[in-house]
């Protein structure tokens, strides 16, 4: 098939899956007020391969005709560098910030990859072949992934089988000679309502006696069984007040697996405990590399945005503006530059490019623990108009208008466009949308302290341990 059109796209989404936003149920995801919104924005990825502008970057021309780059397998340290400016650039498109729908599923399938030879290896499986079916079917047709992987968990102080009841981590329930048949709930799933399939993974380590819960599989979004409670970050409003949240979306939802039946063909992990902790693992790590790429634009955002408004306001020549610029700007070149050398420093793991785990936590963790700060030094350049500027009815009022051009503007620029910007910079630190940013910095593609971790257990501390035994005089163990 094809590299299927964004009209072909947002056609093949009204399949009757089951969806839930506010309350109600969504008839059509394609025209709901809020969440065509995130259906328009995924579609980004469908127009960049039909735009000849961006197709040498969005299309990879295969042996069997063209596919989304997105699916190209990396095998090279240079397959991962342009994977990563396809996210950059399809981010930067879409404007919201976030990503769209084909990068997070395509991670799940490397992983699955590898974590699949693995466990053939050790247990006699043909887990494999069947992912490679599936990535070919996904490929193919071009389809949107979506990732369950985060359970809902419940007591988090206590295992799966201890739990008040069983369903708080998705486990099999049942298995005949068709499939297994899946119940539980997955949290965060992002892109879910505008995807295709939806890949389950396990969200951590099992152990013995936890065999029902190591499972890795794929479902139809719109498979008997499985709904979805979406959220998504903002309200509605204008254009000119909320220049990214009033027309783009990314929605988010609980994922419900009610007697879900999988057939075998598409199960890619089924009771192997022990390869449960490793698959989550090496998702993780292609994701963290994907999850630094699309917060690229964001970070030149508040490198753009500071200095603009900087000129406006007639500060850009005080010292403590150009420190907070030149702060800003290393922010954002130190995540590009990390991201670039996890890739370059890529682990070859087969026939694939893994993304140094070191330093993509390294980059991923720089970001978090820096975005509040960040977000400090921007506002501050702003000043208070951020919130409390006039709205877009003040501006359309003839008599007010004449004041608001009066007072509000500046000798660089109109009110008009002072506020546009103020208005723009709010929405990526004081709004709706500002906080689902922010959050996400902290916890989206897991918490700062499982970086901290990763990045203890991947780093070789025995060449410095040993550098500082040599010139303390200790002698060698």
């Amino acid at each position: 098939m094809a590299l299927q059109t964004a009209e072909q796209y947002k056609e093949s989404l009204r399949d009757g899956r089951v969806v839930y936003y506010r309350g109600e149920r969504v008839d059509d995801v394609t025209t709901h007020p809020v969440i065509s919104l995130a259906v328009e924005h995924a579609a980004i990825d469908y127009r960049m391969a039909h735009d000849d502008k961006e197709a040498s970057l969005a299309v990879v021309n295969g042996e069997h005709g063209p596919y989304s780059r997105y699916y190209q397998i990396p095998r090279t340290a240079e397959d991962l560098l342009r994977r990563s400016a396809l996210i950059e650039r399809s981010t930067a498109l879409g404007g919201t910030l976030v990503v769209l729908v084909k990068e997070i599923g395509t991670d799940a399938l490397f992983a699955l990859h590898l974590i699949a030879a693995q466990t053939d290896r050790i247990h006699g499986t043909d887990y494999l072949s069947r992912v490679e079916r599936f990535y070919t079917h996904c490929r193919d047709n071009d389809l949107a992934i979506a990732v369950a992987q985060t359970d809902v968990k419940g007591d988090r102080g206590k295992g799966p089988s201890e739990q008040n009841h069983q369903d708080y981590y998705v486990h099999v329930t049942a298995q005949d000679a068709d499939g297994i048949t899946l119940c539980g709930a997955k949290i965060h799933t992002s892109v879910s309502t505008n995807a295709h399939e939806i890949i389950v993974l396990p969200t951590r380590n099992f152990s013995a006696g936890e065999e029902k819960y190591a499972i890795a599989c794929a479902v139809p979004a719109n498979a008997p069984g499985l709904s979805m409670v979406a959220s998504g970050y903002g309200r509605s409003g204008n254009e000119f007040e909320h220049p990214i949240s009033a027309h783009h979306k990314m929605m988010e939802t609980l994922t419900i697996f009610e007697n879900v039946k999988v057939p075998w063909d598409r199960v890619f992990l089924n009771g192997e405990v022990k390869m449960a902790g490793p698959l989550a693992k090496t998702f993780v790590e292609f994701h963290r590399f994907t999850a630094v790429s699309y917060k690229l634009p964001l970070v030149d955002l508040f490198v753009g945005a500071s200095h603009l408004m900087a000129e406006f306001n007639g500060i850009l020549k005080a010292g403590h503006v150009r420190d907070k610029l030149a702060k800003l700007i290393s922010y954002a070149q130190i995540c590009r530059g990390m991201t670039r050398e996890a890739a370059r420093e890529a682990k070859i793991i087969g026939q694939f490019a893994v993304p140094n785990a070191e330093l993509i936590n390294i980059a991923k963790l720089y970001f978090a623990t820096n975005y509040h700060q960040a977000l400090a030094w921007v506002q501050d350049i702003a000043g208070g108009l951020l919130v409390t500027g006039p709205s877009q009815e003040d501006l359309n009022h003839e008599q007010l208008r004449t004041v608001i051009d009066k007072y509000l503007g500046a000798a660089e620029t109109s009110a008009e466009n002072r506020l546009k910007l103020m208005n723009l910079i709010a929405e990526i630190t004081a709004t709706d949308f500002a906080g689902y940013q922010a959050v996400l910095a902290v916890h989206a593609e897991g918490s700062i302290e499982a970086e901290k971790m990763t990045i203890w257990r991947q780093h070789d501390i025995v060449p410095s341990v040993n550098y500082a035994k040599q010139l303390a005089g200790i002698k060698p163990d």
